[in-house]
C-alpha cells in the first residue's frame, strides 16, 4: 500500500459515484486512475491488468465524447429555456438501453471463449500471476466498460460480478487497498443498477 495506490484508489471511486450520476466528468477521474495503475499492475505481474488500464484511458476519452454529445446546451432565449432543458432531459434519460437475453448470451459466450485462450496464452508465455482469472477480468472488463459508455442498464450486472472476483485476486497479489476498494466497487454497482433501473422504468412510462 503506497502513495500512488491510494491516489488511484480514491479516483476510481470518484469515477463510479460520477458514473452512478452520469456525470461527465467521471471520466477525467477514470483516465487518471488508469494511469496510476498501469504502474500499479505492471509492478506486481498482473500484466493483462496494466494493459486493460490503457483500455480504460481510451474508452474513456470515448466516453468523455459520447457522453458530452448529450450534454445540455445554453439558450440566449428565456422564453425557450424551460422547454429546451425539458428536451434536452428526456433526451439524457432514453440514453439507458438494455440489452436482450441473447445479446447477453452472446456476450458471455465471447467473454468465456477469450478468456480460456488469453488465459492459456499467458500461462504458456509469461510469468503473470493467476493467468486464467487475470484474462477473465480482464475480457469481461473490457465488455462492461464499453457497456457504460453506451448507458446500458446491464453494465452493472457485469461489473457485480467482476469485481466480486477481483477482490481474490488482489488480495492474493497483496494490494489490499485495492480489493478493499473492490468491496466497495461491488455495493456501488449495486447502487448503480438500482439507480440507473429506476431511471429507465421512468423512460418506460414517459
Amino acid at each position: 500500500m503506497n502513495a500512488v495506490e491510494i491516489c488511484a484508489v480514491l479516483l476510481a471511486l470518484a469515477y463510479v459515484i460520477l458514473a452512478i450520476q452520469q456525470r461527465r466528468i467521471c471520466w477525467l477521474a477514470a483516465i487518471i486512475s488508469a494511469m496510476l495503475y498501469v504502474h500499479i499492475f505492471w509492478q506486481v505481474a498482473l500484466y493483462l491488468e496494466a494493459l486493460l488500464q490503457v483500455f480504460y484511458i481510451v474508452m474513456a476519452l470515448y466516453g468523455w465524447s459520447a457522453w458530452g454529445r448529450h450534454q445540455p446546451r445554453d439558450h440566449s432565449h428565456n422564453h425557450n429555456h424551460s422547454k429546451s432543458k425539458s428536451k434536452n432531459k428526456n433526451k439524457s434519460q432514453s440514453q439507458i438501453q438494455t440489452w436482450t437475453g441473447q445479446q447477453h448470451l452472446i456476450a458471455c459466450t465471447a467473454v468465456i471463449s477469450l478468456s480460456l485462450i488469453l488465459g492459456w496464452g499467458m500461462q504458456t508465455w509469461t510469468d503473470a500471476a493467476l493467468p486464467f482469472f487475470d484474462a477473465a477480468t480482464t475480457v469481461c472488463a473490457l465488455l462492461a466498460t464499453w457497456m457504460v459508455t453506451q448507458k446500458l442498464l446491464e453494465n452493472w450486472l457485469y461489473w457485480i460480478a467482476i469485481n466480486a472476483v477481483s477482490i481474490g485476486l488482489y488480495l492474493a497479489r497483496d494490494l489490499s487497498l485495492t480489493a478493499a476498494l473492490f468491496v466497495g466497487y461491488v455495493i456501488l454497482a449495486i447502487v448503480g443498477y438500482r439507480t440507473w433501473r429506476t431511471q429507465w422504468l421512468r423512460q418506460q412510462t414517459a
